[in-house]
């Protein structure tokens, strides 16, 4: 991985975000407060239009900047979380300007780490997380090196993770008022999740 694929999965996954924002919107809107779609879709859109100029080649600060750029451009809490993920990646990428994939696999765990600290939140609580940790779990059992086969599996991962949300109850933001209410409505956060990885398939293909 170097900048320039860091520029195409952010614009596959753009892509994606600005497709399923009526959706993001109406998932939302059944225990949230219905900006997921227009959050995420802004934030990375901001991110892709940042990018078009961006010449930092170092990996590492260039996720720094694309965090920063996220967070200001989609002022939400998954906007936040997601910030976070950047963040951490960035961390794990410092001085580098490639990476082989089990550094980037490593990135994405590192991502996850940052944001079950930061947000103080685990697997299993109906979030993000229960999309991206399988499809990190997916990559790191993947021991082919065919980058586009372990991003397919990271993504049938992340859509089951994200299915399985249903059966789950709330305990963070506005959808924990909701509890035992909550059970049965798939979890806006997950699919975002799930739209990343698939555009990350996309990106790789």
């Amino acid at each position: 991985m170097n900048a320039q694929d860091i520029k195409k999965a952010m614009g596959a996954i753009s892509a994606l975000m600005t497709e399923h924002k009526d959706y993001l919107i109406e998932l939302d809107a059944q225990n949230g407060d219905g900006d997921l779609g227009i959050s995420m879709s802004g934030g990375y859109a901001a991110v892709v239009a940042f990018l078009e100029t961006a010449e930092e080649t170092d990996l590492g600060r260039l996720m720094m900047q694309c965090s920063g750029v996220f967070n200001e451009a989609a002022p939400s809490s998954l906007g936040t979380i997601t910030s976070f993920g950047m963040l951490g990646m960035a961390k794990s990428l410092k001085g580098k300007t490639e990476a082989t994939f089990a550094e980037t696999v490593d990135a994405f765990g590192a991502g996850i780490d940052t944001i079950m600290t930061r947000a103080g939140s685990k697997p299993g609580e109906k979030t993000i997380l229960d999309a991206i940790c399988p499809a990190v779990d997916a990559l790191k059992a993947y021991a082919s090196d065919n980058t586009a086969e372990a991003f397919e599996a990271a993504y049938e991962a992340a859509a089951k993770g994200s299915e399985r949300t249903k059966e789950m109850r709330s305990v963070h933001g506005r959808a924990a008022y909701y509890g035992d209410k909550s059970i049965g409505i798939l979890d806006g956060g997950s699919v975002v999740g799930k739209l990343i990885f698939e555009g990350i398939w996309n990106s790789v293909q």
